[in-house]
Formats: C-alpha cells, sequence, structure tokens
C-alpha cells in the first residue's frame, strides 16, 4: 500500500512556473514508477509525465514536453513535476499516481492548478 499527498498547487500567471511535489509513504517507494495525472476541465485524464523507479526513463505528454520536467528524490520518497512557461490549458486537478506495471495503482487526493492568462 502505498499513500500520496501531493503538495504545491495554486494559482500561477501564464508563462510563470510552478512546482508540484508527491512525497509517499511506504518503504518499497523505490520500486514504483512514478506519474503526474492530469484532469483537466471537460476533459479525460492525461498522463502529463512519467518516471521510472530508477529515474533513468521519462515520458512527457506532447503538451508539456519541453516545459514539464518530472523528477524524483527516492530518499526522500518524493516525486516532483517543475512546470515552466505555463499556459491557461495546462490549468487543472493534478494527481500524482504510482504503479509497479501498467496501470496506475495508487492515485493521490490531488492538487488544483489553475493559471490566469
Amino acid at each position: 500500500q502505498v499513500q500520496l499527498v501531493e503538495s504545491g498547487g495554486g494559482l500561477a500567471q501564464a508563462g510563470g512556473p510552478l512546482r508540484l511535489s508527491c512525497e509517499a509513504n511506504g518503504r518499497t517507494f523505490g520500486s514504483y514508477t512514478m506519474g503526474w495525472v492530469r484532469q483537466a476541465p471537460g476533459k479525460e485524464r492525461e498522463t502529463v509525465a512519467r518516471i521510472s523507479w530508477f529515474g533513468g526513463n521519462t515520458y512527457y505528454a506532447d503538451s508539456v514536453k519541453g516545459r514539464f520536467t518530472i523528477s524524483r528524490d527516492n530518499a526522500k520518497n518524493t516525486v516532483y513535476l517543475q512546470m515552466s512557461s505555463l499556459k491557461p490549458e495546462d490549468t487543472g486537478v493534478y494527481y500524482c499516481a504510482a504503479r509497479l506495471v501498467s496501470d496506475w495503482n495508487y492515485w493521490g487526493q490531488g492538487t488544483q492548478v489553475t493559471v490566469s492568462s
């Protein structure tokens, strides 16, 4: 069982930065692929970034590539999402998620990100 707690959301200006953090409990954090999944208003959930358990492999959705950076610190049981050049369409609820194989097994409660133009 993994519990995930996000922080760092809020209101940001278009073009500005924002950093999200997700702290996990559990001694097996380092075993999980971690990701950030966005739920934009009126849209389906989208995995915007993903990082392998050892941090060597990352994935980004085309919509955020070049602007968002995912990283993790296994010693702190924490995964980060550094967002820059924010756009109004980045607005949504951002969920931290963890998985072992394919589907996301664990979810955080979500943190709201609102980007104003």
